[in-house]
């Protein structure tokens, strides 16, 4: 049997373990259930593979996507490992095949999903077999109150009891603490060791506007990242298609994706952006689980997303490589009412229901916070924290000012109009405003009409939002998006409470020059920048001819250590990181006679 660290170095080329990954090694090991909460890009996968390379026999691994199956497989083999997985994209005799090689014990590491895993036939035929480890991946999805809930996960449950003895990790990058309480009690009935790594990912800048011109704050956000590869989430199909349409016609290579294109498309889409440079997609929330590119330079939301939760697992696509990220979020009162709208309109029971409004209530908070950003999202996770000094908030702080006078003035026109119109309406209630509507449902005779000529219309806009995050005022749960009174508000109509708000400072930011710009650094190298090239172009060769993405045959920073060190040896091109003993003996030849090549030829130029 190797040991860990025999693994580590050989078959994946790596000198130690990341920060967390081995005590939950250690624990899995030694047979004991384990939860795994860590960052996206942290190394959870190597968490479970190598106990399963040291354990030997078969470990079993519960994955939600083909495509993440695939790519996962793809990588292990080119790294000597006996990988193998069994889904619908294949045809039924290559299963068989597969299934066949699994049954004589050729195959180290399985890929199921959920619902192949958890039928009679295959937990049976399984028992038969020496499974030694399961884990499951993307375990957020096995509670209701996760941020991406799926049925199939919930016979998961099932296992501890299929496989008695057998040691069972749980893995995902997003999951608080009810969700983790959740996961614990179904999965593993209340037994396991639960590791949750800190939440934080400081290379991220992290930035928040008010919506005005969607298009046009995105235009300008785009002007700064002009070559780099980057995500726009959007909430609909059809605005991630108009969206990539827009920024294609500006000169962009932006591409939408979405459910609804098909499986092809969705295939050719994902590999162009894990191998080229400077690729945008526009996407709903169909796009990201196990994208595990490096150099994603930024993530812009479009819209809302529905929880702090969702917010965070996608924006921690940007920055795995360890470089400065940004995180910008454009919002408005619509993304909030269109949320709402959606969870009222779910199959959901009622509790359910009202969790999701409290966490798109912690959303909209962060959304709004006067100060920190950061500190907001962590605490969300339970994660103490100080100011960054890299979010927007922190970058160019508002002082807040005392709001109590205006938010009673809010307070009274929201009452005063029954607390069943939007928040147009009552903003032109407050600002004077004479609409046909105003007039026709009698509320220019009301009090609170023109009560507010002390601000700006965009600026009661702003204290709406605020007073939203702050909890002073809701949306009608029919979905409808009146707003009506809060506790806080109610409280504050009674002199009770205070209310602190900060201006709206969208106008001055944008005369700002804005901090945090995340282009890539460069090796200053010419030289060696024209070898990374060359080796790139040779990567993209072979994943071609092995129809695999790029990055399983190399990762970039695989690459970009090939090109600092230009290996001219097997022993040296050894020691290039995240090289382990199978890719050496596969690749060491090719990529050294391309390095000797370009050597040769810089010499001859000079």
């Amino acid at each position: 049997m190797p040991s860990k660290h025999d693994v580590l170095r050989d078959v994946f080329g790596f000198d130690g373990f990341r920060p967390g990954q081995e005590g939950i090694v250690d624990c899995l090991l030694a047979r004991r259930h384990v939860l795994a909460v860590m960052p996206t890009g942290s190394g959870k996968s190597l968490c479970y593979q190598v106990p399963a390379i040291v354990k030997g026999g078969l470990t079993v691994v519960v994955s939600p996507l083909v495509a993440l199956m695939q790519d996962q497989v793809a990588a292990l083999k080119l790294a000597g490992v006996a990988a193998a997985t069994i889904n619908s994209a294949a045809m039924r005799d290559a299963n068989v095949a597969i299934w066949r090689d699994v049954a004589q014990g050729k195959i180290n590491i399985l890929y199921l999903a959920p619902e192949r895993l958890m039928t009679e036939r295959m937990i049976t035929a399984l028992q038969r077999l020496d499974v030694r480890l399961i884990a499951v991946d993307e375990a957020h999805c096995i509670s209701q109150w996760g941020a991406s809930f799926r049925p199939e996960y919930e016979g998961l449950h099932g296992l501890r009891d299929a496989f008695p003895g057998v040691p069972i990790g749980a893995f995902t990058a997003t999951a608080d603490e009810p969700a983790r309480r959740d996961i614990v009690k179904k999965l593993f009935g209340g037994e396991a060791e639960v590791y949750v790594s800190g939440f934080d990912r400081p290379n991220i800048a992290l930035t928040v506007e008010p919506k005005v011109n969607g298009r046009k704050q995105l235009e300008v956000f785009l002007q700064k990242h002009r070559g780099e590869s980057g995500i726009i989430y959007a909430l609909s199909r059809k605005s991630t298609e108009e969206i990539a349409e827009f920024l294609s016609g500006k000169g962009y290579r932006a591409v939408p994706y979405h459910a609804g294109l098909g499986a092809a498309q969705r295939s050719e889409t994902q590999d162009l952006f894990m191998t080229e440079k400077g690729v945008i997609v526009c996407a709903t929330i169909a796009f990201g689980m196990g994208i595990d590119k490096p150099d994603v330079r930024f993530v812009f939301h479009a819209d809302l997303p529905s929880s702090p939760d969702a917010y965070y697992q996608e924006i921690g696509r940007a920055g795995r490589d360890g470089k400065p990220a940004v995180a910008h979020m454009v919002f408005g009162l619509g993304d909030i009412r269109t949320r709402r709208t959606f969870i009222d309109g779910s199959d959901a029971d009622d509790e359910h229901k009202r969790r999701e409004h409290q966490r798109l209530n912690a959303l909209v908070a962060y959304c709004e916070a006067s100060s920190c950003r950061r500190i907001s999202l962590l605490a969300y996770f339970g994660e103490e924290s100080q100011a960054c000094g890299n979010c927007d908030v922190c970058r160019n702080p508002s002082a807040t000012i005392d709001g109590a006078r205006e938010a009673r003035i809010v307070c009274e026109a929201v009452r005063q109009t029954g607390e069943r119109f939007g928040a147009v309406h009552v903003v032109d209630v407050i600002a004077g405003k004479t609409t046909e509507r105003v007039t026709s449902l009698g509320h220019d005779r009301l009090p609170a009409f023109r009560s507010g000529k002390s601000l700006q219309r965009s600026e009661w806009q702003s204290l709406l939002r605020q007073m939203v995050g702050a909890g002073l005022l809701v949306h009608d749960s029919g979905g409808f998006g009146g707003i009506s009174l809060g506790g806080k508000g109610r409280a504050l109509l009674n002199g009770e409470g205070t209310f602190n708000y900060r201006r709206d400072t969208l106008r001055a930011k944008a005369k700002r020059e804005r901090a945090g710009s995340s282009a890539p650094e460069a090796s200053g190298d010419p030289e060696q920048e024209e070898l990374l090239l060359r080796l790139k172009t040779l990567r993209r060769k072979l994943a071609g001819e092995r129809r695999v993405p790029a990055y399983v045959v190399f990762s970039d920073r695989t690459l970009i250590d090939m090109a600092a060190r230009a290996p001219l040896t097997r022993r040296a091109f050894a020691e290039v990181h995240g090289i382990g003993a199978s890719k050496l003996e596969e690749f060491s030849a090719i990529f050294l006679r391309e390095i000797i090549g370009f050597m040769k030829e810089r010499s001859s130029v000079s």
